[in-house]
């Protein structure tokens, strides 16, 4: 099977940022609990503030397409939802991976 990894592209509603990120969070915790959730991420635009990136991988798109068909998904994401004003999700297989090495900034 092959991993992947979800890229979504979310704008805040003005004003919506912390609690944007603490729902975000909130969620994400249970998230992580899941069979096949390897890994989420929740990105900031250096540039605009609302603009986020939240990043999941999962073990294969079985598992990640029957987790955004479930009812807890849905119960778990709802606030998140309401604090948006856009998104756009694009699904990627992982082909590669090269990790840099641990301690070395370049």
């Amino acid at each position: 099977m092959t991993k992947v990894r979800t890229v979504l592209a979310m704008r805040a509603k003005p004003g919506c940022e912390q609690r944007f990120e603490a729902e975000w969070r909130s969620a994400a915790e249970q998230i992580r609990e899941l069979d096949g959730c390897l890994s989420q991420d929740l990105v900031r635009d250096a540039d605009d503030p609302r603009n986020y990136l939240i990043i999941s991988e999962w073990a294969d798109r079985e598992r990640l397409d029957a987790f955004g068909r479930s009812e807890h998904r849905d119960r778990l994401l709802r606030v998140v939802r309401e604090l948006r004003e856009s998104a756009q999700r694009n699904t990627y297989e992982v082909l590669h991976t090269v990790a840099g090495e641990p301690g070395v900034l370049r």
